[in-house]
């Protein structure tokens, strides 16, 4: 019996690529695998057409730099990925991309980066970088377990959902309590670490929104998730 291809495109793998984010692909890619499903993992970057298929999409963080290097291309793929996101396509963004995905990112010196406007969010550059390990109260998947390492400050619009609130760590702001931000099928986050391998209750509602919107259903294999519990009680342990 074939497997059923589920096609992750990873945006800029090579811009926005920091702290671990590439785990992230890694993870859906075996779990996938361990799910009965045939990964296809398809890069994106700047300057080349958007890939024709995509059941999830995946983004990382890196620095301004970063940032600078694909604002233009994300300004041109915009409208593909607002298209996929409205019609129930997941995807995880991280840090810079997560900031990306909001109306814009505002530098400490005073660069305007435009966002493509998915969440009702925006961001501004803050005076100190905020970093350590972080737990996630979050309503969908229970804690999330992350590292974050941001100076970017994001503030969210009074009717944007959260992805959840922090019982330990900064969060968006650091001041608010908040994480993150959802739009339908699209999760944006601080957390790092990377942050799949240690949530993988995140993991696979990525791969069954995935495959329930390709195929229609979704029949999840059991998993030992042995290593990726003992993951996140020792990095719940570990200090601030």
């Amino acid at each position: 019996m074939t497997s059923q291809p589920i096609t992750i495109v990873h945006l800029y793998p090579k811009e926005m690529n920091i702290y671990g984010d590439w785990g992230n692909v890694l993870t859906l890619k075996r779990r996938l695998e361990w799910h009965g499903f045939a990964p296809k993992i398809v890069e994106h970057h700047p300057g080349k057409p958007f890939p024709k298929e995509a059941d999830i999409v995946i983004g990382g963080g890196g620095q301004d730099s970063g940032q600078t290097l694909i604002q233009n291309d994300l300004l041109e793929v915009g409208d593909a990925l607002r298209r996929l996101a409205d019609d129930g396509t997941p995807m995880l963004v991280i840090c810079g991309l997560y900031q990306l995905f909001g109306r814009f990112f505002k530098t400490s010196n005073g660069e305007t980066i435009p966002g493509i406007g998915l969440f009702k969010a925006e961001t501004h550059g803050g005076p100190k970088r905020l970093i350590g390990n972080v737990i996630v109260e979050s309503q969908k998947f229970g804690e999330l377990i992350g590292y974050e390492n941001h100076s970017g400050l994001t503030l969210l619009d009074n009717d944007q959902p959260a992805l959840g609130r922090v019982t330990k760590g900064k969060g968006n702001n650091g001041e608010d309590t908040t994480e993150g931000a959802v739009y339908k099928n699209v999760y944006g986050s601080y957390l790092h670490g990377s942050l799949l391998p240690k949530n993988p209750a995140l993991a696979d509602e990525l791969i069954r929104e995935a495959a329930t919107k390709r195929y229609g259903t979704f029949t999840p294999r059991d998993i030992d998730d042995t290593f990726a519990v003992y993951a996140r009680e020792t990095a719940k342990r570990r200090p601030r």
